[in-house]
């Protein structure tokens, strides 16, 4: 919602807030300020660091002037049951995850594109059974060979 509002030009500033266990955002909309939220809930959001929380505004929300930097309430004690040293790995497995179920969907969508495609040749059972059974008889005779030189 924040990127929409600073593309739609209705935000006129922005304020850096210190807490205590990091650093919030308050966007100035007209003649009230609301503050930057988490998503989908009515949070706000909080930065460990400063230079991260500018950063994010700089290159996520295109803001590169702000207002204010209050830093009378800061300190870096985190907040009460702000532990979540878990949640860069539970990131990175979430991003893995999107990634290969994107990667399969595609795949699975290229090989439907392919079975329903009439130029696209059949091979039948026997054909594969014949194939299989000649690889076999191949490997076999291998192993045999590798066996008797061992002894």
């Amino acid at each position: 919602m924040a990127r929409r509002l600073v593309e739609a030009m209705a935000i006129q500033g922005a304020s850096i807030i210190g807490r205590p266990g990091g650093w919030s955002v308050m966007l100035k909309l007209g003649t009230s300020e609301k503050p930057l939220g988490v998503q989908r809930t009515d949070k706000p959001r909080t930065w460990r660091s400063l230079d991260r929380c500018v950063d994010y505004l700089k290159n996520e929300l295109n803001l590169a002037r702000f207002d204010l930097l209050d830093a009378t309430l800061h300190s870096d004690a985190a907040e009460a049951g702000k532990s979540r040293s878990d949640a860069a790995e539970r990131m990175r497995q979430a991003h893995q995850a999107a990634a290969y179920d994107k990667w399969f969907r595609a795949e699975v969508a290229q090989g439907l594109q392919e079975a329903d495609d009439p130029a696209t040749p059949w091979v039948s059972n026997e054909a594969v059974m014949a194939d299989s059974a000649g690889r076999r008889a191949q490997w076999l005779k291998r192993a045999q060979a590798l066996d008797g030189q061992a002894t």
